[in-house]
Order: C-alpha cells, then structure tokens, then sequence
C-alpha cells in the first residue's frame, strides 16, 4: 500500500493525528468538523485564542459556543503537541502588504514550524488563499530545507483552498464541494480520501497545485469585478436621477442577468485575493486591465458614499458640524464579527474631514477589537437619539427587521428632514418616503 494512502487510514482509524495550523475563520470550522470523524490537534501561536477555544468561545462566531464545547479538538499554542503527526492542514492568514502587495509571512512562518515536525510518509495540505505556484516555489523549499527532507520522496504536499463563507448559514463548510490537489496523483487521491470524511457535497480533484491555487484566487476577483460594475452602475445612475434597485429589478427579469449589487466591498477575501492574482501577473510581465479597475472602483467606494452624505447634509441645509448621525454596522458584511479590512471605516475617515463624527452601532462586532483596531467606540442603539440621519451600512439581521416607524422614533421630532442612507438599498424606497424620509441609497 502506498504510503499516502496509509496517512489515510491512520486518520480514518483514529490511529494517527490531524493537525490544523492556524485556526481562525477558516481553520477553526475544519478542525472542528475533522474532529467528528478524526484525532485533531488545532494550533495556533496566539494563546489567547487558544484559551478561548478551551474555554469553549468561539471568537470568530461562526460556529457557535455550543459546538465548540461539545467538539473534541486538543486546542494548543505548544508546537511540541505536533510530534508525531502526520497530516498537516494550514490555514493561516494571507493578508496584504503596503502597495497591495502579497504578504506570505504567515504561510512562511507556518512551512518553517511544519518542516521541524515533519517525519517521512507525512502530507502537508495548504489552504490558504495565494497566487499561483506558492505552495511549489515558496513553501516546499522551506519544508524542503528546514527539515532536510525530500518532498515527492520523503514527504508530500498538496493543496486544498477553503471556500468558507462567513456567517453563510446555508452555504456551509460540509456542503460546499471541495477543490484538492497533490504533487502527485497518489497524493491528491489521499487528499481527496482525507477530506471526503467531513465534506458531503464531494470533492473536485484539479490537475496540479497550480490549477487549484488559480482556481481560488479567481472565484473571488470574480466577484469583485461584477460587484465594481453594479457601483459604477450606481454612481452613473445617481448622477442621471435614476433608482439603481429599480433598474437592476427591471434588469432581472431576464434570464441570464447576474443579480448583483452594488454596496462596500471589504473583507479578507474579495477585497485582497485579487491582488494576489494581478501580482503574479505583473510578475510574468502582464499588466491587468480589468481586475486592478474593479479594484480601484471597489476600493473608493467608502469615500464616495461619504462624500453624497455631505452633499445631502449641504442639500438639506443642515448644520454638518453639528449633525447627529447614526451608522448602523461597522463588520465588513452582514450577521459576521470579522472587521478585517472593513470599508465602513473608509467612509468614518472621510466623514471625520468635514468634522462629523457618527455614533456607530453594531451588535456583532466586538468593542475591545473595533477600538484597538480603529480607534472607534462603538455605541448603543439606546445611544440613538434626536438624529438627523440615520446610515444603515451594514444590513445585519437586528437592522432588517426594523421598519421606517422604529427609525423615526430614532430622529428629533419637528427638527428638520429625516435621512435615511440605505447603503444596499435592503429596504422599501417609498416606505421611508411615504413617512416623511429623505431616502438615498447606492
């Protein structure tokens, strides 16, 4: 039996270990959902984490308190935990850098503290989000030279990117169908093996690293071009009069129309993957066109909704000093906790030149994090009173549900209009304008 295969068998017996390295977002689900069917070990070098997993809370919000108590992951920071295993999972970050240039130092960081465990007939699978060719031409030389062994002979790697979609309650973990790859077709099949223990939806085996790492880095860039065309649409529609939702619901009555919508793009993913890909193709000599454009637009976004809030403050004659405006949601999509690279901030910036400050609510994110990282204090909804605006920036569960009466209550009463910035256009337009609203949206 070939010894990929025998990795395999060790995990599905329980009688070897599965380590995930990294356990944020994506990390943390995938150990949590290998631990039904395997031995894990989930690592991460912040210890703080680390104790909040054992003590059963779960950071990252995804997957709940309570499955995080009932889940048998050996949760450590103590790389001494890893001896002996023999099936790696890394999950680390890959952020940017200034110049939006790829920052591989966690992936780094994680092929260094691999390779001094690494042990022969050991598989390293990667899953996090890189250009094409990472894994092969950056990550193999350092497990390569930091542990002296011999990738293809004495160990093997593969490549399996994640597809998680935070705060997605339907498209889950288990039931999106899971791209693998190996250096070679026996390792991708154990791979595949491996990973068919948790995922129901089935596995697609691509025909190289390359091809699975490529594959990654498009889905989203995809997304952050037809989400940049949706805002153009909107900033051309704005400057002709005309309601952007009610032209994009004509328009979907067709077939074939792509239903996108305009709104801030942030995050982790769409907002970074794309520049790993438009790296890796300055670096071949090809310049990108559209994907740095839809970047470009994409990015600005935060700042242009800013600058149509003055606008209408100026437009309303009201003191924009002096304004009382409440921002409802800070996280970078709705019902998620994660505020990495959250474009609301964007548009706080800018609002913060004309010397405005908004009250900013959100009941998902947490304060401690939103403070250190942006220096914002979040507020309370009781906090939201005698309003002249009201943005609703983020459309979080607890903010849908309320209606144009709940906002009113919200404003000074008999103190001028009342400004409604709908952001994503989630609610009824002549609602708010049938109860005396000024009503924007993108």
């Amino acid at each position: 039996m070939e010894e990929a295969f025998r990795v395999y068998e060790e995990i599905a017996d329980r009688q070897g270990k599965l380590a995930v390295v990294g356990l944020g977002y994506v990390g943390l689900p995938i150990a949590v959902a290998f631990s039904k069917r395997a031995d894990v070990i989930g690592f991460d070098v912040n210890t703080q984490k680390i104790e909040s997993y054992r003590r059963g809370i779960d950071v990252t919000g995804d997957i709940g308190d309570a499955a995080l108590r009932s889940c048998s992951v050996d949760f450590t920071s103590d790389p001494d935990k890893l001896d002996g295993v023999r099936f790696f999972i890394v999950a680390v970050p890959t952020p940017i850098k200034s110049g939006n240039v790829p920052d591989l130092a966690y992936v780094k960081s994680a092929s260094r503290l691999i390779a001094k465990k690494l042990s022969r007939g050991a598989i390293v699978v990667f899953e996090s989000t890189v250009y094409p060719g990472v894994t092969e031409d950056v990550c193999i030389p350092i497990l390569e030279a930091e542990s002296g062994l011999r990738c293809g002979t004495d160990f093997k790697v593969g490549y399996s990117p994640e597809r998680i979609n935070p705060g997605d309650k339907v498209h889950r973990l288990e039931n999106i169908v899971k791209i693998v790859s190996g250096i070679d077709e026996e390792t991708a099949e154990a791979v595949a093996r491996v990973y068919e223990l948790i995922i129901e939806a089935g596995v697609y085996k691509a025909e190289s690293i390359k091809v699975a790492e490529a594959a990654k880095v498009i889905e989203n860039a995809q997304r952050d071009v037809n989400i940049a065309f949706m805002n153009e649409l909107s900033m051309l529609f704005n400057q002709m009069g005309i309601d952007t939702k009610a032209v994009l619901q004509a328009a979907a009555t067709k077939w074939n129309f792509l239903k996108f919508t305009p709104g801030l793009v942030g995050g982790h993913c769409i907002g970074i993957d794309p520049y790993y890909l438009t790296y890796k193709a300055e670096d071949t000599g090809y310049h990108s066109k559209i994907i740095l454009a839809a970047r470009h637009i994409n990015d600005g976004m935060g700042t242009y909704v800013a600058q149509q809030i003055i606008k209408i403050l100026v437009r309303m004659k009201l003191d924009i000093k002096n304004a009382r405006i409440g921002l409802l949601g800070l996280t970078y999509k709705e019902d998620c906790p994660d505020i990495r690279n959250t474009k609301v901030t964007d548009m706080i910036e800018e609002l913060s030149e004309y010397g405005i400050t908004p009250l900013v609510v959100d009941p998902w994110a947490n304060p401690e994090q939103v403070y250190e990282e942006y220096g914002i204090e979040l507020s309370s909804m009781s906090a939201l009173t005698d309003l002249n605006m009201i943005i609703v920036a983020v459309p979080h569960s607890d903010f849908i549900n309320m209606n144009s009466s709940d906002f009113a209550n919200l404003f000074a009463p008999d103190q001028g209009p009342k400004i409604m910035v709908d952001i994503k256009g989630i609610y009824n337009r002549s609602d708010f304008e049938n109860s005396g609203f000024y009503y924007w949206s993108l």
